[in-house]
């Protein structure tokens, strides 16, 4: 007899671990399952960041793309208010610390930018205000001569990424989940009610076994796998995966309380709770692929000299004090976006009871992603608006 779920989420990152959580709270009988550890993957390899002002990569080109980009703003505004009392909720830190948050400029062209950016985040209820110089020789003194400007979000900081998903899956267990890594979704069978899951099991001796569970609903919560996950419910998740180039410093003394970030440049900073300096910004890492092409998720994808060279320079050209400490270590993590650049968020298209999300700043978004699907999966209305993120979007002949 198959074991029986009302919700089976699959990824360990922050987002599966928060929807796992509250579906649990919920009252519903869940199952979080991963294939490898928990926090493993992206969630446990990115910088932690809390950006709720957009990007560099939502700005680079052009205003309408921004205007685009800013579409996820009510997914900004409630991760905000989320992230607020996340630490409370869970009962253990997760590191947030949330001291305001910088995105600089050095040229007028950028300064432009800023205020078009600031204009654009403001129409939709962010608080974002552009300081001069001389503000920022009081708020930010470590920050280069040669940056003339910024944007600051007060909402903006960070999270342990090392802390916060193991956390909140300690929570969604002591709420009655069941949770189980090494556990790989191989099938997915649609029968009355909802799905019936087989799950490839391998114990810590190497064997590997199947585990057939009953849910009514399924929730994808897995990254650069989406997309092939997708297939298996026979449903179309376009997904673009990225390698990116995270680096980190040695410790030193309290130097960048903000989350920095630049307007016409590849990067963000932030000193983390331990004193390190963690760099990165978008700076592309070289995928590995099999034989075929298609991208290799599961090895260990390769930093690329221009790129963390490049990375270091564009630190080092903000914060001049950054050019005297040493480098620790630098890696690769990777994420996914949409071809739009906006997140999946909502239930899958004649897939019932199939649920996604995806896309951008997962890490960021997390608890408003978690938070509407398992709004969703309970049958409530969600409050804000899924249309610009309907994962049906990019289907032919589509109106979202």
């Amino acid at each position: 007899m198959a074991e029986r779920y009302d919700v089976v989420v699959v990824g360990g990152g922050l987002l599966g671990c928060l929807t796992a959580w509250m579906a649990a709270r919920d009252g519903a009988r869940v199952l979080l399952a991963d294939k490898d550890q928990i926090n493993q993957h992206a969630s446990g390899r990115n910088a932690g960041s809390l950006h709720f002002q957009l990007e560099y990569r939502m700005v680079e080109r052009g205003k309408e793309a921004a205007r685009v980009a800013a579409e996820a703003m009510p997914l900004h505004l409630d991760a905000a208010a989320l992230w607020a009392r996340m630490e409370d909720e869970v009962g253990e830190p997760l590191g947030v610390r949330r001291s305001g948050g910088l995105m600089i400029a050095e040229s007028a062209d950028q300064v432009g930018t800023l205020e078009f950016k600031a204009g654009l985040e403001r129409s939709w209820g962010l608080g974002v205000r552009t300081l001069d110089r001389a503000e920022l020789d009081t708020v930010a003194p470590y920050l280069a001569p040669t940056v003339v400007a910024a944007n600051l979000s007060a909402l903006e900081g960070k999270a342990d990424a090392r802390l916060a998903a193991p956390a909140v899956a300690r929570a969604a267990s002591a709420a009655g989940a069941t949770v189980r890594t090494r556990s790989r979704l191989d099938r997915a069978d649609r029968v009355p009610g909802g799905w019936h899951l087989t799950f490839r099991e391998t114990d810590h001796a190497g064997g590997e076994h199947d585990r057939t569970v009953r849910a009514a609903a399924v929730v994808l919560a897995t990254g650069v796998w989406t997309t092939g996950l997708g297939r298996l419910f026979h449903a179309r998740l376009p997904t673009v995966p990225l390698a990116l180039t995270m680096t980190v410093t040695a410790k030193v003394p309290p130097l960048i309380p903000h989350l920095v970030q630049h307007a016409g440049a590849r990067l963000s900073l932030k000193q983390s709770l331990d004193r390190t300096v963690l760099i990165g910004g978008g700076w592309p890492a070289r995928l590995i692929t099999n034989a075929d092409g298609t991208p290799a998720f599961d090895l260990k994808h390769q930093p690329t000299v221009p790129s963390v060279a490049g990375n270091a320079r564009a630190a080092v050209n903000a914060v001049p004090a950054l050019e005297r400490i040493p480098v620790v270590r630098t890696w690769v993590g990777t994420t996914t976006v949409a071809p739009d650049q906006l997140p999946l968020v909502g239930a899958v298209k004649d897939t019932p009871g199939v649920f996604v999300a995806t896309g951008g700043s997962a890490f960021t978004l997390g608890p408003s992603f978690a938070r509407l699907l398992t709004g969703l999966i309970a049958g409530r209305a969600p409050d804000i608006d899924l249309a610009p993120y309907d994962p049906a979007r990019f289907e032919e002949g589509s109106t979202s």
